[in-house]
């Protein structure tokens, strides 16, 4: 129940004893972003089940399991069907039938309808024109100092959440009611266990 700042200041404080003294520590949240600072690794569990252990980055970037990838942090699902897969990815197809490259799970097979993950800041916004994995329209803008929030209505209904930081300060090419696309870099996406 500490305030914003002052609890940012004893997690790296607790983290520094934990380095200095050498020994495991145990911290037990339901704070994601506490659980990504303080740890090496994460057990995340569901239900009384334990879903997947791994550090952060792992945890964060490859979510194996819906729970976990809606869980630790912010994340847009979408619906896919698996085209090819070689040793580590699989290629589907999104609603507009454009190819994207995402990190498979083991028992992943061409041909199989999966749910993928895409977290916000991984998309590139772009204005509509050419062939794009995804395009909508502009329904909400949130600006949060560090980032600016874009709530996309994509063509099938679904909201889009984009993340953009603000870099050269906020100034954001796109406004309420623009229609725009979403770019979508090899191996941003996850297929996931639901």
């Amino acid at each position: 129940a500490l305030d914003l700042k002052l609890r940012k200041e004893m997690q790296i404080e607790l983290k520094r004893l934990q380095h200095e003294t050498g020994i495991t520590f145990i911290f037990v949240t339901h704070d994601q972003e506490e659980a990504l600072t303080m740890s090496d690794r994460i057990a995340v569990m569901n239900a009384g089940k334990i879903l997947q252990i791994g550090s952060p980055t792992e945890i964060y970037e490859h979510p194996t399991h819906r729970f976990v990838a809606d869980f630790i942090g912010d994340t847009n699902f979408l619906k896919a069907k698996v085209v090819s897969l070689d040793d580590e990815h699989a290629t589907v197809a999104l609603a507009t039938n454009v190819p994207c490259k995402a990190a498979a799970i083991e028992g992943t097979k061409v041909g199989q309808d999966v749910t993928v993950a895409i977290r916000p800041e991984r998309v590139i916004l772009a204005r509509t024109s050419g062939k794009h994995a995804l395009s909508g329209k502009v329904e909400n803008i949130i600006y949060f100092g560090t980032d600016t929030i874009c709530h996309i209505a994509l063509d099938g209904g679904v909201i889009f959440t984009a993340r953009i930081q603000n870099k050269d300060g906020a100034r954001l090419e796109f406004v309420i009611g623009d229609d725009i696309a979403i770019d979508i870099p090899d191996g941003a996406l996850q297929v996931l266990r639901d």
